[in-house]
């Protein structure tokens, strides 16, 4: 049987300028605001913090409680 990664939680290793998916899913979370993030929709991540925003403003958050 094959596995949907829809409504699924992935995996990410953050790299500069890009990620590498560990564990396929559709979505990661938003460190800051929790709210689901679509992959396709992915823009922000800290490499530092390993974690994931939803928003720029999400991001300069982060970097002001760090």
């Amino acid at each position: 049987m094959l596995m949907s990664n829809k409504n699924r939680l992935a995996r990410i290793h953050y790299l500069p300028g890009t990620y590498r998916v560990l564990t396929p899913g559709d979505h990661v979370v938003c460190a800051v605001t929790h709210q689901p993030i679509p992959l396709s929709d992915l823009r922000y991540w800290s490499v530092e913090r390993q974690e994931a925003y939803a928003s720029a403003e999400a991001s300069l958050k982060a970097e002001g409680k760090s």
